[in-house]
């Protein structure tokens, strides 16, 4: 999925799905970001999609439906759309974030594969916008909406695609969309208690697994069977674990809400698997993944500090005083890390295990960005709340 190095952003976290870019050094002042064009779209926390020619952004439209835009990459002329019917609202608790569209789409090249809140996934022609197939998983596995839409962002390898949807880990095939298989079923009756997490592909002791966190638990897969291969708990209030697990160096980290920051090795010594912790501190994410740099992991925490930790042995090398947002996207590049705020403010900060220090910080946006950033070569694009906008690096 993807084409040449830094060319696109077709998945959520990009091209690797870790949050790195591959591309050009970043210039050290944000000073030379100019913004291209800016358009106005319906409320989303979708990530843009951005393909070599076309950018793609999700949206809910007079919460009725939900829209599908595609632009020309270059001058934002709209080139197509899409939508159907589909809108909920989340709890109580959380509505204050909006009852949005939240899944972030996958582009492999010729089609789009976009997650409806009603846990509904629809595939799309990304060149012409029109429908090739749509199924409804809740509907399908006989599971009610998930309290909080579909929040898993779809994960494409070769001929299929895995989500967290219908209360489990489905692999579908993406050309009709059928399923193949459902495994990580943890549900409480007709209750739904759907993921906020979504899968990485990734080889893990000689193995080749989709790692997946559902609101309790950390496990692994066989991409071709769905076989369980490992599982532990993973400890947070109310089930938050939200960040994306990341895979390092034979295990995976993770942090939760409520919970801890931990590594966990994945290890075989026979012919099963074993997962023991390597480690655990004190620092607790939130919603944001983080990126990893030279061993070291950057984290915006749940306190709204980010935070610097030694993924060998867990020590913290630092937390800011400063707080930030309550939510943060993070991007890196060689030892350069931009981290877009909720509030629309992007920080470009330097990746140092000795202390904190930022580079440069610019106001991008004047509402609300819950979307991840996307980095192509040459430039970003940043999700607001109700638009998109491109921005260049000047020469």
């Amino acid at each position: 999925m993807g084409g040449e190095e830094g060319v696109d952003w077709p998945q959520w976290r990009g091209p690797t799905r870790n949050g790195q870019f591959h591309g050009k050094a970043w210039p050290d002042s944000l000073g030379r970001l100019k913004r291209k064009w800016r358009v106005e779209i319906g409320p989303g926390y979708s990530g843009a999609i951005v393909s070599a020619t076309s950018v793609f952004t999700v949206e809910t439209e007079a919460k009725k439906k939900e829209v599908v835009r595609a632009f020309d990459r270059d001058s934002g002329k709209q080139i197509w759309s899409a939508n159907w019917a589909g809108s909920m609202k989340v709890p109580w608790y959380a509505r204050s974030n909006g009852s949005w569209t939240r899944s972030t789409p996958a582009f492999d090249g010729e089609r789009l594969y976009v997650g409806g809140m009603l846990d509904v996934l629809v595939c799309l022609d990304a060149e012409t916008g029109k429908e090739i197939w749509r199924v409804d998983l809740a509907k399908r596995h006989g599971r009610p909406i998930p309290q909080f839409g579909f929040v898993c962002s779809p994960l494409i390898d070769g001929e299929h695609l895995y989500v967290q949807a219908a209360d489990g880990l489905l692999k579908i095939d993406r050309r009709d969309g059928r399923t193949l298989w459902r495994v990580f079923d943890e549900v409480e009756k007709d209750k739904s208690f759907s993921a906020f997490s979504s899968p990485v592909l990734g080889e893990l002791n000689g193995r080749s697994q989709i790692v997946a966190q559902s609101r309790e638990t950390l496990a692994g897969f066989d991409p071709v069977s769905g076989g369980l291969l490992w599982e532990i708990p993973v400890k947070s209030s109310h089930g938050q674990n939200i960040l994306t697990p990341t895979l390092h160096s034979g295990g995976v980290f993770t942090s939760s809400y409520g919970g801890r920051s931990q590594l966990l090795a994945v290890m075989k010594p026979g012919d099963e698997f074993d997962v023991v912790k390597r480690w655990d501190n004190k620092l607790q994410a939130y919603m944001s993944s983080p990126v990893i740099i030279d061993g070291h992991a950057y984290l915006h925490l749940r306190n709204e500090r980010f935070s610097c930790m030694n993924l060998k042995n867990g020590d913290i090398a630092w937390i800011t005083r400063e707080k930030f947002t309550d939510y943060a996207s993070l991007v890196a590049s060689g030892n350069r890390i931009l981290m877009l705020d909720s509030e629309g403010t992007l920080h470009l900060i330097a990746a140092n295990p000795k202390e904190f220090r930022r580079i440069g910080q610019r106001q991008v946006a004047d509402a609300e960005t819950w979307a991840h950033l996307a980095v192509v070569e040459g430039g970003l694009f940043v999700r607001e709340l109700n638009a998109i906008a491109a921005f260049k690096w000047r020469d």
